[in-house]
């Protein structure tokens, strides 16, 4: 039975309709316990429950006090840009939210590797997200140049793309950086992340003119099964969350059509059952030697021969899509609908992709093309009466996902550093106490990272503790010194 009724329930909005037909329930009694849910909601007051139920205003990292901090090119200690990290502020209507932010993450940036001068920067941005996103019915929207989303700490989004594609008539690269503009067709345009991994920082970004983002999943390179970047070596940091494969990943953003971003792992099926696997992409390097023509087909101006130069991947057109099998595939938006933590009566979502071992996949985070209806923008202000949502104790314990805790190396002589697993939502209190419980040192771990080190050479040997606490989370591990 495939009934195409519509019901109500809280999750994209403060109350959306969505078509049951798009998600394969498995499980009636799932069906008849979002319907119980819907209707229990509709004797409340939507408005008023907005700012406690609704991811889209729960979700975001605020901040008003700490800084951010960047290296330089030759330095290894980090020092201080004096920009406020993450969220400024979120305020909602009955319809939008809106967040403010500088744009800068909470874990350094840089140094940027490739020539690139720039530095994370202020951008001052207003976003209007829409409460209610619309899934597209017509042409789906491409993505562009520039920001294509914002991750939860105000961090901008780029799609697989750098600006520089194949000029097919000279045979050589057009525009970006100290290349010729491009004229016409784009025939054959490249791959940022392939083409750009030097100029990425630890936690792979860059900044564009000091718009600091992410054209891939948010976690460092130091962290990845197979490490591709040497970039952590001296210049160490760590990024928005921590993959594990134990648990569903943490909501990490939103794209510009206001649907939620996931971080690697999801659910096996749709319904929320099958236990926690990679979401995988469905697109696939093509069996290609020569480029002439498209995937689907399509004779083009020939791009350049698939060599030790211009390797498989290097292009977007050197990929091709599969349509997907099996729930744990994403569709060619590299999303799915399905039930998330936070959307548990179902929403559109879009999922960061990564192979085996953790190194980025493409389309890595959105696809070339929007599922929904293309609707963020960046406003100068905000023009209609909303309520400023001030981020609550309840409501980040709440929201804070599953985490773990690693203390590396233990035993340990000079340096001893805890690695967060999971989504930080809230600061955790690190600290490190001897056996009598004698406060030693005490470090911080921000909201929108996850690391901390405790110098440790002028301890003596033996065994100490180091207690966590944050918002719904504590936690003490023992730390052996040896020296």
């Amino acid at each position: 039975m495939d009934m195409d009724f519509k019901h109500n329930f809280i999750g994209v909005g403060a109350i959306s309709t969505v078509s049951l037909s798009e998600l394969r329930w498995r499980n009636l009694r799932n069906k008849c316990k979002a319907v119980v849910v819907a209707v229990s909601i509709v004797f409340l007051s939507p408005y008023s429950l907005l700012s406690q139920t609704d991811p889209m205003i729960i979700s975001w990292l605020q901040n008003t006090t700490k800084t951010g901090s960047y290296y330089s090119s030759g330095n290894s200690t980090a020092v201080s840009n004096g920009i406020l990290v993450n969220c400024q502020s979120v305020k909602y209507s009955a319809t939008s939210v809106y967040v403010s932010t500088n744009g800068v993450p909470a874990y350094p940036t840089g140094p940027f590797l490739d020539g690139n001068p720039s530095q994370a920067q202020a951008q001052n941005a207003i976003y209007k997200f829409p409460l209610n996103p619309q899934k597209n019915t017509g042409t789906p929207t491409a993505t562009t140049l520039g920001n294509i989303g914002v991750f939860i700490n105000g961090v901008a989004l780029f799609d697989f793309q750098d600006g520089v594609a194949w000029n097919t008539a000279t045979n050589s690269w057009c525009g970006g950086p100290g290349n010729p503009p491009c004229s016409g067709a784009k025939y054959w345009t490249r791959d940022a992340v392939v083409f750009e991994r030097k100029g990425f920082d630890c936690s792979k970004g860059h900044p564009a003119m000091g718009n600091y983002h992410h054209h891939q999943n948010p976690s460092a390179f130091k962290l990845d099964k197979q490490v591709v970047s040497t970039i952590c070596n001296l210049y160490d940091a760590d990024g928005l969350y921590v993959i594990d494969s134990n648990s569903h990943s943490p909501l990490i953003g939103y794209a510009y059509d206001g649907f939620p971003i996931y971080g690697a792992m999801g659910y096996k099926n749709a319904d929320g059952t099958g236990g926690i696997v990679r979401m995988k992409s469905s697109f696939k390097l093509r069996q290609i030697s020569t480029r002439t023509h498209w995937a689907d087909g399509t004779d083009v101006p020939d791009g350049p021969a698939v060599n030790t130069t211009y390797p498989l991947g290097t292009f977007k057109e050197d990929y091709e899509f599969i349509a997907p099998t099996s729930d744990d595939y994403l569709d060619a938006h590299n999303g799915r609908f399905c039930v998330t933590p936070e959307y548990p009566n179902g929403t559109y979502a879009y999922f960061t992709t990564v192979d085996s071992l953790y190194n980025s996949a493409f389309p890595y985070v959105v696809g070339t093309t929007f599922y929904g209806v293309k609707s963020v923008q960046k406003v100068s202000s905000i023009t209609e009466t909303t309520t400023e949502y001030k981020a609550s104790s309840a409501n980040n314990a709440k929201i804070s996902t599953k985490l773990t805790v690693s203390v590396v190396p233990n035993p340990a002589a000079d340096l001893v550093a805890i690695q967060m697993g999971g989504m930080v939502n809230s600061a955790v209190q690190v600290k490190l106490v001897d056996v009598t419980g004698k406060l030693i040192s005490e470090q911080w771990i921000a909201a929108g990272s996850t690391l901390t080190y405790f110098d440790l050479q002028s301890l003596y040997s033996g065994t100490y503790w180091i207690h966590l606490e944050s918002q719904g989370f504590s936690e003490s591990l023992p730390l052996v010194v040896q020296h």
